[in-house]
């Protein structure tokens, strides 16, 4: 399975243009609100009709501008779950799963497939009830049940867990994975939750003003996010511009120091980012003295705000996050990170040069 996206649509005060290529399992668009990752699920499902470009699923053109072909929505096979769920609140249950099953002719094979649905959802007790005395929980679960009894292609999950509760968010996110595993086709889920991403999808896209700026595996992405903007998107609480002093080594004039890196410095380099997580005060290396500027306390982690001994007094404060049990009464006269834990961030034109 395969889907090919490269378009390009000018919606006046801001341009889309996307470069996606996506072999198989789940792939997140990670990105801030308004950065274009919406668009782009339109725009496959056919929504909304690119400039220019072409679009092919499993090597079936769905839009081909220079051939004039552009698909309708219901001829492309695509699943479409949109952020509000979109059920016909005057139907139950059943008769909105039935409403994916508009194409199939023989009865019993209907009846069987709208039996097994409403099981995997665990919808079976639910089938009678209108969307507006279920959950929210159920309500995904019943458009998810909707989408998947017609067999599409691929599946579009748009912000699909941003209309629920924290807690029943994180719950769902299990039951979701489950089901797309079980799924067993392409999905392109949209998110602006890092966590939501990194827990689901096995690659990840990174979109900021309507491109993406770097793709691949999901893990791999967070370790080394490679520009300034993909370091925001993946959490990285520290950023500042740095330059190279050396081979493997940057000067970050910010925080009046210099680190040693993990991985060979590029001559673009504009930027090193630190997570709040990674530093040790037991740390062999990048060890600086640093003095206590703020505390801030959550239920289950501590965030202790520090500044360098020469770092600019008008830049932010640093960092440093562990958990609750593990914070220090005390601050640390000094504390280190190590050369691997230093992220090299680049200009996003220039990204691919960065080693």
């Amino acid at each position: 399975m395969s889907l090919s996206v490269h378009i390009k649509k000018d919606f006046g005060g801001f341009r889309l243009c996307v470069d996606l290529e996506h072999e198989s399992g789940i792939t997140g668009l990670l990105g801030a609100s308004g950065c274009g990752k919406s668009l782009t699920l339109k725009s496959i499902a056919g929504i909304v009709t690119p400039d220019q470009g072409r679009i092919v699923l499993n090597g079936r053109v769905l839009f081909d501008s220079e051939q004039h072909i552009n698909l309708k929505p219901q001829m492309r096979n695509v699943g479409y779950l949109f952020q509000n769920y979109a059920l016909f609140p005057n139907m139950t249950v059943e008769k909105n799963v039935l409403c994916g099953l508009n194409r199939e002719k023989d009865k019993k094979l209907k009846k069987k497939k709208l039996e097994d649905a409403l099981a995997m959802m665990e919808l079976t007790e639910l089938a009678g009830s209108y969307p507006h005395q279920l959950s929210g929980g159920q309500q995904q679960r019943a458009a998810l049940a909707r989408i998947l009894v017609s067999e599409p292609e691929l599946l579009l999950l748009d912000e699909p867990f941003s209309a629920l509760d924290a807690y029943l968010r994180d719950s769902l996110q299990i039951q979701v994975k489950e089901l797309l595993e079980h799924f067993g086709k392409d999905v392109l889920l949209v998110s602006h939750s890092r966590d939501e991403v990194y827990h689901l999808c096995s690659h990840v896209a990174l979109i900021d003003g309507g491109r993406i700026l770097e793709t691949g595996r999901t893990k791999a992405i967070f370790a080394s996010p490679g520009s300034r903007i993909g370091a925001v998107l993946t959490g990285c609480k520290n950023i500042a511009a740095a330059r190279k002093t050396g081979e493997y080594e940057v000067e970050v004039p910010e925080w009046g120091i210099r680190l040693k890196t993990g991985r060979p410095v590029g001559d673009h380099i504009c930027a090193v980012g630190i997570r709040a997580h990674y530093f040790n005060p037991r740390a062999g290396e990048n060890v600086f003295p640093v003095r206590l500027d703020g505390r801030m306390e959550e239920p289950f982690e501590t965030t202790i705000l520090f500044r360098y001994q020469d770092q600019d007094r008008d830049s932010a404060p640093v960092w440093w996050r562990l958990p609750k049990d593990r914070a220090p009464e005390k601050m640390p006269e000094r504390l280190g990170i190590a050369p691997q834990n230093v992220l090299l961030l680049y200009p996003e034109d220039t990204a691919g040069e960065k080693e």
